[in-house]
């Protein structure tokens, strides 16, 4: 069976597109064909002025129709598409929905950031972990920042905050919402020790990819703070010359970089795991279970 997943964030929209099967002790592989990423910024309307512009909801369109005709050529059998920070925001949000739907026939919901937590759950990342250990899941994006934490095998808490890459860019995370986040992690987990992180979204991901480290291997708090450093007093277009990165990422790797070093010094975690999934897996997987209970049923 081959499904799709659409993801609208405020940096970026992505389409994964994965063949599913069922293995012979009933687990079941998921086998990624496409994934695709436009980088459409959606945030930097949505944050700067309250809504989105003509421009960039006819590039949002343009991109669906896109993705839509890959699904075709894919012969998807199902999809799941989710708006997050950017739209959730949006004054235009609801509107721009139904003349997506009008004009490519797709159905895209706009998710709650406790429901982003519980979608990027369903990656069921838990079940690879050791259950005697703490961790401590964080997923940063453009719009915000959801963090999910594990104990001794089971799932203790699961939060979002509008603390995301664009938004710190454009200036616009109070120091009251910095304060709420810190409350929650030190009074939450610091109690649970030690603690471990595991990082998802594509900053940390880039980060992964130029340190070199062997997949499967953590990257250390230290690391990353050498990053930011380095990375803070270089130019946009020094850091896409060094390393490589597009424009849409030299940017907002700086802020990224925040985002998780005050997390884990706040949980006293000293490493971070990077195991590439995120937002658009999990609702791969919550896919999958709806596809299967509505075919048994």
């Amino acid at each position: 069976m081959i499904l799709a997943a659409i993801d609208i964030g405020s940096n970026a929209a992505r389409l994964l597109i994965c063949e599913t099967s069922m293995y012979k002790d009933g687990t079941v592989d998921y086998t990624k064909l496409s994934l695709l990423r436009i980088p459409l910024r959606l945030g930097f309307d949505v944050f700067d002025k309250g809504s989105i512009s003509d421009t960039k909801k006819k590039e949002l369109i343009d991109t669906l129709n896109a993705y839509k005709l890959l699904m075709k050529i894919y012969k998807v059998e199902a999809y799941k598409a989710c708006a997050t920070s950017a739209l959730r925001d949006a004054s235009n949000g609801q509107k721009i929905l139904e003349e997506i739907n009008r004009e490519t026939k797709l159905n895209v919901s706009i998710i709650s950031g406790q429901e982003e937590a519980n979608v990027i759950y369903e990656t069921h990342i838990a079940e690879n972990l050791s259950k005697d250990k703490s961790y401590l899941y964080i997923d940063v994006g453009g719009g915000s920042t959801e963090v999910t934490f594990f104990s001794q095998d089971n799932t203790l808490l699961k939060e979002s905050f509008n603390i995301g890459t664009i938004r710190l860019l454009r200036d616009k995370v109070t120091d009251k919402t910095w304060d709420e986040m810190k409350r929650f992690i030190k009074t939450n987990i610091r109690v649970h020790q030690p603690v471990e992180a595991i990082g998802t979204g594509g900053n940390i991901n880039k980060i992964f990819s130029i340190s070199k480290r062997k997949e499967g291997k953590p990257l250390t708090l230290d690391l990353l703070k050498d990053y930011y450093k380095e990375l803070s007093y270089s130019t946009i277009q020094e850091r896409k010359h060094l390393y490589g990165f597009r424009d849409d990422r030299a940017d907002v790797i700086v802020p990224a970089l925040q985002i998780y070093i005050s997390i884990m010094r706040w949980a006293y975690a000293e490493e971070i795991y990077v195991p590439k999934i995120g937002l658009a897996d999990g609702l791969i997987k919550i896919l999958y279970k709806e596809v299967s209970q509505k075919k048994d049923g």
